[in-house]
């Protein structure tokens, strides 16, 4: 199953990126290399993750403090938010589709 980002999400996942590379330097490929196995493993098994809101599934990273937060739709995923865990909690829920 193919995986669409929210242009929201997608900048989102940008700049966690920078913001991670400027801390040290490889920590943005850990990041996006976590992010990458996540997506491999909702693609594999969507339904596996809890639900967060209504059809929203979360899965939270292991190594960084964000969640990928993602609907199931007829042919594709769709990541709504990249978001972290510990700033501005529920500010993607406008975002649902």
């Amino acid at each position: 199953m193919r995986v669409v980002f929210a242009p929201e999400a997608r900048d989102e996942f940008v700049e966690a990126e920078r913001y991670y590379d400027e801390q040290l330097p490889g920590l943005a490929r850990l990041f996006r290399d976590e992010v990458r196995s996540a997506l491999r493993r909702v693609r594999t098994w969507p339904l596996s993750c809890p639900i967060e809101r209504g059809e929203i599934r979360r899965l939270i990273l292991t190594r960084f403090p964000h969640k990928l937060l993602y609907t199931i739709e007829a042919d594709h995923l769709y990541v709504l938010a990249v978001a972290h865990l510990h700033r501005k909690p529920n500010y993607w829920v406008g975002r649902a589709r």
